[in-house]
């Protein structure tokens, strides 16, 4: 978190503990010695909290010289996501995970599907056929597959899958769509050698369990969450 005099930048959980760590940087900020050392905070009473447990905080006194890097540092870790279909449901995944602690790897075999104004962490390719840029997506994404076409969807799948045999570098495989479809897909995959150790990898239908709406805005809630409980922040 960066503290100027009249504003702030970032968070470190928000509460008590952040008003009073605004408060000491600021009179860092007005001339006071900065400590060298990290500062221990109790999370009880004193501090007007009931969480428990304590916090570390340390205090640094930036100047002109540090602005090039600050925007990185200040950046939170992402985790990256491979996000196949730019329809409703994809384009509400993607506004969804804008503000989420994701880079989005954003293909559609189509052209001029993709918003002008994406923001920063949020790549978009045009790839035809779509399931070519299955070679390119970074290890270790999560990929969820909803193109508008569920003939694409099964390339996209098949080719996944058979990168993840070879590579075990997807950690998550998200199909969209009913039991009904995944059953027939496992039918369909299996004539081409996949087999259950296969099939164990891919989540179907995807978000979590217990959201029944199926308004993109609502699937893409219940998506986003899921992929927070397997790659957010601890």
């Amino acid at each position: 978190m960066a503290v100027l005099p009249t504003s702030v930048i970032g968070s470190i959980g928000g509460g008590h503990l952040e008003f009073d760590a605004i408060a000491r940087a600021r009179t860092l900020l007005a001339g006071a010695a900065v400590p060298t050392e990290p500062q221990r905070v109790a999370l009880g009473p004193s501090l007007g909290q009931c969480c428990g447990g304590v916090v570390f905080l340390r205090y640094e006194l930036l100047g002109p010289q540090d602005a090039t890097g600050l925007a990185q540092r200040l950046q939170a870790p992402t985790s990256p996501v491979a996000l196949f279909g730019g329809g409703h449901v994809g384009q509400a995944i993607a506004r969804q995970l804008a503000h989420l602690p994701f880079t989005l790897h954003w293909i559609d075999s189509r052209d001029e599907i993709f918003p002008t104004d994406t923001p920063p962490n949020i790549r978009c390719e045009h790839s035809y056929p779509v399931q070519a840029a299955v070679a390119d997506i970074a290890p270790g994404s999560a990929v969820l597959i909803m193109s508008f076409s569920h003939a694409e969807d099964l390339e996209i799948l098949a080719l996944c899958l058979r990168r993840a045999r070879e590579q075990d570098d997807l950690p998550y495989i998200g199909l969209i769509g009913s039991k009904s479809k995944w059953a027939t897909f496992r039918h369909r995959l299996e004539a081409r050698g996949f087999a259950e150790e296969d099939f164990a990898r891919v989540t179907s239908p995807i978000g979590v369990p217990g959201i029944a709406g199926k308004q993109p805005e609502v699937i893409a809630v219940a998506v986003a969450a899921q992929l927070l409980q397997r790659f957010g922040p601890a």
